[in-house]
């Protein structure tokens, strides 16, 4: 079972893993409910920054754009590589990221009035649409879809590497990042990309389901679901933005 989500990777289930744990076995309807939970705690904690942007203290957004990004990125590898943790980690995933989006939205939704609602509604319809083409057969996902998306996956995450590398030096991949026709291209490419990993989250799930895995890994696969999600909500942000900016 391959995903290009670093959380979601088939050795999960290639691992000695027990199956189901003395609170059972992980279930579809349980992995629903935790992705609510997650999804209920970033936007309580999202609405803390944006509230104090638009309420005049921008100032101490900033420290929580950073430290939700840091934050969360260290909870995801924790996370990652103790998925046992997962009931307590996801929780503080998605709390910090809620900070981090939260800032971000704010001082984007300040340059680009509406883009943050949006960008929530282009994101959760993408979620839904998706979810009923995958429920209904429409989209299946093969192994040649899994290859196809893994490896674009894997190209856009060079992309950014090498785009950081060489902010480093000096060198600015403005056609890429940049509001022309080209980076608004590239930005849709990766919109769909990010878009059709969610294909493999929703089959991830059921393989979990399907293979009887413990409990806690309900919190695990509904973390992978999370960390799609924001990278497909950030990406629509980035289009959104480029699109307004011409």
């Amino acid at each position: 079972m391959r995903t290009a989500n670093p959380a979601l990777s088939e050795k999960v289930f290639t691992q000695r893993m027990p199956v189901g744990d003395a609170l059972g076995a992980m279930t579809i309807q349980g992995t629903v409910n935790k992705v609510f939970v997650l999804m209920i705690l970033l936007l309580i904690t999202a609405s803390w920054p944006w509230s104090l942007f638009f309420g005049g203290q921008a100032a101490k957004v900033m420290p929580m754009l950073w430290g939700g990004l840091i934050g969360g990125l260290i909870m995801a590898l924790v996370t990652i590589f103790k998925k046992e943790w997962a009931g307590i980690t996801a929780p503080l995933y998605a709390a910090l990221e809620g900070l981090f989006l939260g800032s971000l939205s704010a001082i984007l939704e300040k340059q680009f009035p509406g883009i943050v609602i949006q960008a929530v509604g282009l994101t959760l319809g993408t979620l839904f649409s998706l979810l009923v083409l995958y429920k209904s057969g429409i989209i299946k996902a093969t192994e040649n879809f899994k290859l196809g998306v893994v490896s674009a996956t894997g190209a856009i995450f060079l992309v950014y590497v090498a785009t950081w590398i060489l902010g480093i030096f000096g060198f600015n991949l403005t056609f890429i990042h940049g509001s022309g026709w080209l980076g608004i291209g590239f930005s849709l490419f990766v919109v769909v990309i990010a878009a059709l990993n969610l294909v493999l989250d929703f089959d991830f799930i059921e393989q979990g389901a399907e293979h009887g895995a413990p409990k806690f890994m309900e919190w695990y696969a509904a973390f992978g679901l999370l960390v799609t999600l924001i990278w497909l909500y950030i990406e629509i942000l980035r289009l959104l933005a480029k699109l307004r900016s011409r």
